[in-house]
């Protein structure tokens, strides 16, 4: 299903489609047409900057977490920033390498078109493995969309995050989009973006499920198990790996969180493990990082719950923007498996 540009630079198969899993009231229309086919314009020039980068190195600066930043960490920062830019319904954003809550600073003559009530808060992890992105292995975005103009913090994220976007930068550019408006059923789809970004952009999967295993027999089972070093330190976790290998599951893991959620996304089966063990704190960002996964996992059909206590991801609110938890994602059943080992 191609989606060729319309008049206003807006594919109209695709923001058909969008539009088609919104309220058909009208209340979502900036969401359609201008906020999600921005964001995945933006997507697409992180990934022409990431064929051009050649040289992939210290920007000589850190965020405010502390963390080093590569300049293609900076590259891809600038480029949603200025996708967001083009989005006058988005009034805040903030990003793992700018952690704090600001007003959007829009493109001159966006400020006067009238947003009326459909007002967003973005929050967004610009460049996913950027640590394995020297090896030329795939990295992405991860985007959480927010229906708040003011913040996403201390909101219900199951009700308030009401779609996520993540972008694949592989042998192909990919994006995955999950929707989930209180009141209307949730929709995860698969989108694929040619060398002109939005204008080429094909609908690959209108639905990507991650179904119940009593509905289906997968004939490959995959298990993505991260910080594998902790199973060192840790015998539940050391347990459960040594059970996915004793049954024959297949490896998928590749240090990057986005190439590993999808894979199991894009094979209908999986589970990923990031656990919490006394010696390996939690690392991943709730707020950039865990609910923007979490909703496309749960739009999908899947499970995404904190290892510590096996509670939803999307449960609790986010108290600050460094906020960290683990991960344990993937086919329900799967996630109810790994739990079980986990906490004994």
């Amino acid at each position: 299903m191609g989606s060729h540009g319309t008049g206003n630079g807006v594919p109209s198969l695709l923001s058909a489609h969008i539009q088609s899993l919104l309220p058909q009231d009208g209340t979502r229309e900036s969401l359609a047409q201008s906020v999600i086919p921005s964001i995945l314009q933006g997507i697409s020039d992180i990934a022409k900057a990431l064929h051009d980068a050649q040289d992939v190195t210290r920007a000589g600066t850190a965020n405010s977490f502390g963390d080093d930043q590569l300049n293609v960490d900076v590259i891809s920062e600038n480029h949603v920033r200025t996708a967001l830019a083009r989005c006058p319904s988005v009034r805040v954003a903030s990003s793992e390498e700018d952690p704090i809550e600001r007003s959007v600073e829009h493109v001159a003559g966006t400020e006067s078109v009238q947003v009326g009530t459909e007002q967003y808060t973005v929050a967004f992890d610009p460049l996913d493995g950027s640590s394995i992105i020297a090896p030329n292995w795939t990295v992405g975005t991860i985007v959480g969309i927010w229906d708040s103009g003011q913040t996403a913090l201390s909101q219900s994220p199951a009700s308030s995050q009401i779609a996520s976007i993540l972008g694949v930068y592989g042998p192909r550019t990919t994006a995955i989009i999950a929707i989930r408006i209180p009141g209307t059923p949730a929709s995860c789809l698969e989108v694929g973006l040619g060398l002109r970004g939005i204008e080429d952009c094909v609908i690959v999967r209108p639905s990507i499920r991650l179904p119940s295993l009593q509905s289906i027999t997968p004939k490959t089972r995959y298990f993505a198990p991260a910080n594998l070093r902790a199973a060192a330190e840790d015998e539940r976790y050391m347990a459960l790996v040594s059970h996915y290998i004793r049954s024959k599951y297949t490896l998928r893991y590749s240090g990057g969180l986005v190439p590993d959620v999808v894979h199991a996304l894009v094979k209908g089966h999986g589970v990923y493990i990031s656990p919490v063990t006394g010696a390996s704190k939690a690392k991943l960002r709730r707020l950039y990082e865990l609910c923007p996964l979490a909703l496309v996992v749960e739009c999908a059909g899947g499970r995404a719950v904190d290892p510590v206590d096996g509670t939803d991801i999307l449960a609790r609110e986010i108290g600050n923007c460094d906020e960290r938890g683990g991960l344990v994602c993937g086919t329900a059943e799967e996630v109810e498996f790994a739990m079980k080992g986990l906490l004994g």
